[in-house]
């Protein structure tokens, strides 16, 4: 194969396709598909994927440039990838570059770097003798600069600027004498982590007869001798462990190696996140006859080797962990590799102690509380084959894998799975895609699942997605799901409670403290309250560069947007009126554990939420902090609702039940429904029996009745009910369409010219009409309309949503209207998004 078609790092639409290089002759033995290369393009070289091998065209190819270099000893992308990234492309309207850079740790996100060596001059190129080309070699600052390099052999262009700021016509003279040349490379932004080790040079033998020689001024070198002759089942060993050890300095081992008895070299060493940590070995439980028949089903179809998808429904404690853990054994044993995706980064440390527990050394972790260097050392432990379990978020469903037998998804229905920015892919699709490549098992774990899944599993309706349903309804332990109770707060407000918890909520709380008992209290909203507003004018804290109220931190006393960042002070009197009648409304964490301190003097209260897990390893250090009962209440948002399993929980009270049902999402109720179940869970999971305490202002809804009895059934006839009724999913599939530009009117325009393209379109091909109609395929837009937000970090957004079902290509006709759009305007201020199946639409 003598041509590769390499897909170049520019995403644009121009390029959004792969482009022909020769392969020369000394690099044929390295390119393979998926091999990161650079490669010339244009006037500039860049980073480039190879997707295929070709023979050597029958045409004249002396105008194809080639490859210049391979940036991997191994393709950092399987052949498997390649074929995924052209799969997300399509389904996802995305470039395909964006895809493949989505597959790769930051470390690997390379560009070129400008290089300079020193050349020869070049006679035919020396101009004339006065202006620019008048620097000679003798030239002062002409020296110097090629004194600088040629000390160095080769430094960056940046470097030379560095060192002589004052100096660029200089440089370029020299460059273009010949007497200095430029070239590029492509750099990664981070390059494995070594240190300085020590290893003998000689054999063992001939070191221990050199000891006896060693004059009595060299005491020091002979002791370090000796201590290596001594390590030898540990050579190498780094050079600070040596000087630690003998209190030597770094200059008595270097005259030791100029001796030639030892060597000092580069040693790689791996950043591992978890040094340090011991896990407790933990061995697979008996099933219960439940699991067992689940467990039986799914390995079944893994000794098959045969694509499969389950979805797993159980209970919260149902055991599913450890049909997880069991399911993965099985795998292993057929020497292929699984991929295990968790929905929260607090989810991760429980996670990881379970699977290291298990399988130790074999787990890798992925997630983005890792620092660059250790994301990129645990994605080269996967590459390198010397892990087979990968435990993460949703971007470890791209682990570099060749032997895949099993991915996992614990809690499906969570939205984090699907990503908010470009490509914005859904991690269940792609898994599912990924897994009917490679004739992988697919579990799909949850105690709510979607109703997207769950209407699948119940219909097989999807070709591409019909999960088989695997249920578990009772606790594994088999204790009783928790009593819950809902509080109608409104009937608090009128009998005179205007504390933030009620009566029953506070008389429960006040138990557990005296029996040594915990509780866990969800809020889901994170500041100190909602919005600061002024009694006296109506004047609300609002964020300049977007239309929304800012948040009030009482730590850093300050307002926060949590979509831009913009903050400032929070004032003391009305900006618009003047007025000391200043208020926060609304209940953020930090008011809750305000609240807290002062009715129950002496509680310990954990806070988690986005503000107290900022650091890395703050998951880990505040849920064990509570696990070993450091802590009376873990309170927090969202992140504290779900897979945590903690004995000593008896109590899990909610602060404010319907504060996401307001919200312009049609998934609002599913939401509801599946973060009360979830937090419900965590109460009662092992010995004690638990009380859920459910706080409301509409407790008729039906999503908090149902969450109230764990009735999932009956949730989900009611809800898809609902959905039928106005065309949303499962009963069709969306895409939602955001248009963004600095100037509304100008916006206004140009997102009604969008729809009425699209649907002109569409009517010409016979889509384009109400769902309710009888037909196969069908397509409505609704919109333009201004997006729920409607002013973004100073841009003003309008939005269309598409309705369809079929088989049509509904995402190629859009993404086709929008390219257009944009070459018709040329204004580069205006954006464009497209969200297929989206999870957001706020």
């Amino acid at each position: 194969m003598e041509m590769a078609r390499v897909i170049v790092d520019v995403p644009s639409k121009d390029t959004d396709r792969p482009f022909d290089y020769l392969i020369p002759e000394r690099l044929r033995p390295w390119v393979e598909v998926g091999s990161r290369v650079g490669v010339p393009f244009g006037h500039r070289t860049l980073q480039g994927f190879v997707v295929s091998l070709h023979p050597r065209p029958e045409m004249d190819y002396a105008k194809m440039k080639p490859i210049q270099e391979v940036l991997d000893f191994a393709p950092p992308l399987s052949p498997a990838l390649i074929k995924l990234s052209e799969w997300m492309k399509e389904r996802y309207a995305c470039r395909q570059i964006t895809a493949l850079q989505s597959m790769l740790p930051t470390a690997l996100k390379g560009k070129a770097e400008r290089y300079i060596t020193l050349g020869n001059p070049d006679e035919d190129n020396s101009g004339p003798e006065d202006g620019l080309f008048a620097v000679l070699p003798e030239n002062e600052v002409g020296q110097a600069v090629l004194d600088f390099v040629k000390q160095r052999g080769e430094v960056t262009l940046e470097q030379v600027n560095r060192a002589f700021p004052n100096d660029s016509d200089q440089i370029k003279a020299l460059l273009a004498r010949g007497l200095l040349l430029e070239h590029q490379q492509i750099k990664d932004k981070l390059q494995k982590k070594t240190m300085k080790a020590v290893e003998l040079a000689v054999e063992v033998a001939e070191a221990q007869e050199a000891l006896a020689s060693f004059p009595a001024k060299a005491q020091r070198q002979k002791e370090v001798l000796a201590y290596i002759i001594e390590m030898e089942s540990f050579l190498p060993i780094a050079m600070k462990e040596v000087l630690s050890a003998l209190g030597v300095t770094a200059g008595t081992v270097k005259a030791l190696a100029d001796k030639g008895y030892i060597r000092i070299e580069d040693m790689e060493v791996f950043r591992d996140p978890y040094k340090g940590r011991d896990f407790k070995p933990s061995e697979p439980l008996v099933l219960t006859q439940e699991q067992q028949k689940v467990y039986s089903r799914i390995v079944y179809k893994l000794d098959e080797r045969r694509h499969s998808v389950f979805l797993l429904h159980g209970v919260t404690g149902s055991g599913k962990t450890e049909i997880y853990l069991q399911s993965i054994q099985r795998c292993l044993e057929q020497e292929r590799q699984a991929i295990v995706l968790v929905p929260e980064i607090s989810l991760t440390p429980q996670m990881v102690e379970r699977f290291k527990g298990r399988f130790g050394d074999l787990v890798a972790v992925m997630h983005s509380r890792l620092s660059d260097g250790e994301r990129y050392d645990e994605w080269r432990k996967i590459h390198e084959g010397r892990a087979s379990v990968v435990v993460g978020a949703r971007s470890a469903i791209f682990a570099p894998f060749d032997r895949l037998g099993l991915i996992i998804m614990d809690e499906e229905h969570e939205t984090s799975y699907k990503q908010e920015e470009t490509p914005k892919y859904h991690a269940r699709d792609v898994a599912i895609r990924r897994a009917s490549e490679t004739g992988a098992a697919v579990i799909l774990g949850s105690a709510t699942p979607s109703l997207e899944s769950y209407h699948a599993a119940r219909s097989q309706f999807q070709e591409d997605f019909a999960p088989e349903l695997l249920e578990m309804p009772t606790r594994a332990l088999g204790n009783r799901l928790p009593e819950v109770t809902i509080v109608d707060m409104r009937e608090e407000l009128k009998e005179g409670n205007r504390s933030m918890f009620s009566r029953l909520l506070h008389e429960a709380i006040a138990i557990r403290l005296e029996r040594g008992e915990q509780t866990v209290l969800l809020l889901n909203r994170r500041g100190y309250s909602t919005f600061v507003m002024c009694r006296s004018c109506g004047y609300v804290a609002g964020c300049p560069e977007c239309d929304i109220s800012l948040t009030y931190h009482q730590k850093s006393n300050n307002l926060r947007c949590h979509y831009c960042g913009y903050a400032h002070q929070a004032p003391e009197v009305c900006p618009d009126c003047g007025s000391e009648h200043i208020r926060y409304f609304g209940t953020g964490t930090q008011r809750v554990e305000e609240e807290l301190a002062k009715l129950f003097p002496g509680i310990r209260v954990i806070r988690m939420d986005v503000d107290t897990t900022t650091e890395k390893g703050s998951h880990e250090k505040l849920l064990k902090q509570f696990r070993d009962k450091k802590a009376d209440v873990l309170l927090g948002t969202q992140m504290v609702a779900k897979g945590l399993d903690f004995p000593d929980v008896t109590l899990v009270g909610v602060i404010t039940a319907d504060s996401a049902l307001n919200l312009p999402d049609f998934r609002a109720a599913e939401k509801t429904f599946q973060l009360l179940t979830q937090v419900a869970g965590r109460a009662g999971r092992h010995q004690l029996p638990g009380e859920v305490v459910i706080q409301s202002y509409t407790p008729e809804h039906y999503s908090i009745i149902h969450a109230s009895g764990h009735d999932y059934l009956t949730f989900v006839k009611d809800e898809l009910k609902h959905r039928k009724a106005l065309h949303y999913p499962p009963y069709c599939r969306l895409i939602l369409v955001t248009l963004s530009h600095e100037q509304l009117p100008l916006l206004v325009r140009l997102a009604e010219n969008y729809a009425a393209d699209l649907k002109g379109r569409a009517d010409r091909r016979g889509w384009f009409g109400s769902l309710d109609r009888f037909a196969a395929d069908a397509l409505d837009v609704l919109g333009p309309v201004a997006s729920p937000i409607p002013r973004l970090k100073n841009r003003y957004r309008f939005q269309c949503m598409i309705k369809w079902r079929g088989t049509m290509d509904a995402v190629s006709l859009v993404r086709q209207v929008a390219e257009e759009l944009q070459d018709s305007v040329r204004d580069t201020k205006l954006q464009i998004s497209i969200d297929v199946d989206p999870q957001m639409l706020m």
